[in-house]
């Protein structure tokens, strides 16, 4: 059985670094290095879990093309099955990141295959022999998002899966308009601060939390950035805050799908949600110590020797 299956989107990231100025029209500007990485939510998580130890695979599309050979490498270098990707004619799906000396990220994004995933590309035999079904990338998928996310969220519940699920940056502006009719069938909702104050319409974590309980949500998880995260384990439990780990980021890219990644490895081991939210600080910054979404991520006894000798 699959601990965790990731649904989602697949990117091929091209990685700029070290980006401080746009160079004007017509001018050059030279960099430090460009390289080529496997991205998207889905990827980036599946392939951070199975680096931890889980047997993890990834439902999701991606284009006939060298950048979706590229990505199914990537995956089954890592140990992800990929018996749930689905070709297609569309190109695959590609991001360039900026990344200045802050280690702060700028995309420029074209949706290519994942705009074209729905709820039939999904093979529910994977579903089926999963523990934990993770939607990543919500938002990015207008094929999938909205009522086809939903159908197949109250599909994966019926089957009597765990649902867990993230969004990215909703650049239409529609928000809770594609995602209150998934939220009743979201056991764990781990979205960043910025998402959730754009889904909510309020700014503290523990109103945040407090509307997304409202729309059915069973336990919130709140993403802060450097500043740790925040969660609650339903509407009449007392929220917390836990700092993060105090390191020297080099590069944010990936720092998100991490941290959901840690803390999906803590639920599928049956850790409690406080536990699961440190080793998810854990990973996350062993991601934003190196270059790229999932190159830093170690296995989980070499995270959980860090959190050893790094006590919160």
């Amino acid at each position: 059985m699959f601990e965790v299956t990731c649904v989602g989107i697949l990117v091929t990231d091209v990685m700029v670094k070290t980006v401080d100025k746009i160079p004007d029209k017509g001018k050059l500007g030279l960099v430090d290095n460009i390289n080529l990485f496997i991205g998207g939510c889905a990827a980036n998580s599946a392939i951070d879990m199975a680096k931890l130890g889980l047997n993890t695979a990834i439902v999701g599309m991606v284009g006939e093309d060298a950048f979706g050979d590229f990505m199914r490498n990537e995956l089954s270098k890592n140990e992800v099955n990929i018996d749930g990707l689905v070709a297609c004619q569309n190109a695959s799906s590609a991001s360039i990141v900026l990344s200045d000396s802050s280690g702060e990220r700028t995309f420029l994004h074209c949706l290519g295959a994942n705009g074209v995933f729905s709820e039939k590309s999904i093979n529910y035999s994977i579903i089926e022999n999963s523990k934990i079904i993770f939607v990543a990338g919500c938002m990015l998928m207008p094929s999938f998002d909205g009522e086809d996310c939903a159908k197949f969220l109250k599909k994966a519940k019926e089957m009597g899966k765990i649902t867990a699920l993230d969004t990215a940056w909703d650049d239409t502006g529609k928000w809770m308009k594609t995602l209150e009719g998934s939220m009743q069938y979201i056991d764990y909702f781990i979205p960043s601060i910025d998402e959730a104050q754009q889904l909510s319409k309020k700014q503290k974590p523990e109103d945040i939390a407090a509307f997304f309980f409202s729309k059915g949500v069973k336990h919130v998880v709140i993403k802060l950035g450097k500043d740790g995260c925040y969660f609650q384990e339903n509407a009449s439990s007392a929220g917390q805050y836990l700092p993060s780990y105090k390191i020297k980021a080099v590069d944010t890219t990936g720092a998100g799908d991490s941290f959901c990644a840690g803390f999906l490895y803590g639920i599928s081991k049956n850790m409690g949600i406080k536990e699961s939210c440190r080793l998810a600080n854990a990973v996350g910054a062993h991601c934003v110590m190196e270059m790229g979404a999932t190159a830093g991520i170690k296995s989980y006894a070499q995270t959980l020797k860090f959190m050893e000798e790094n006590p919160l």
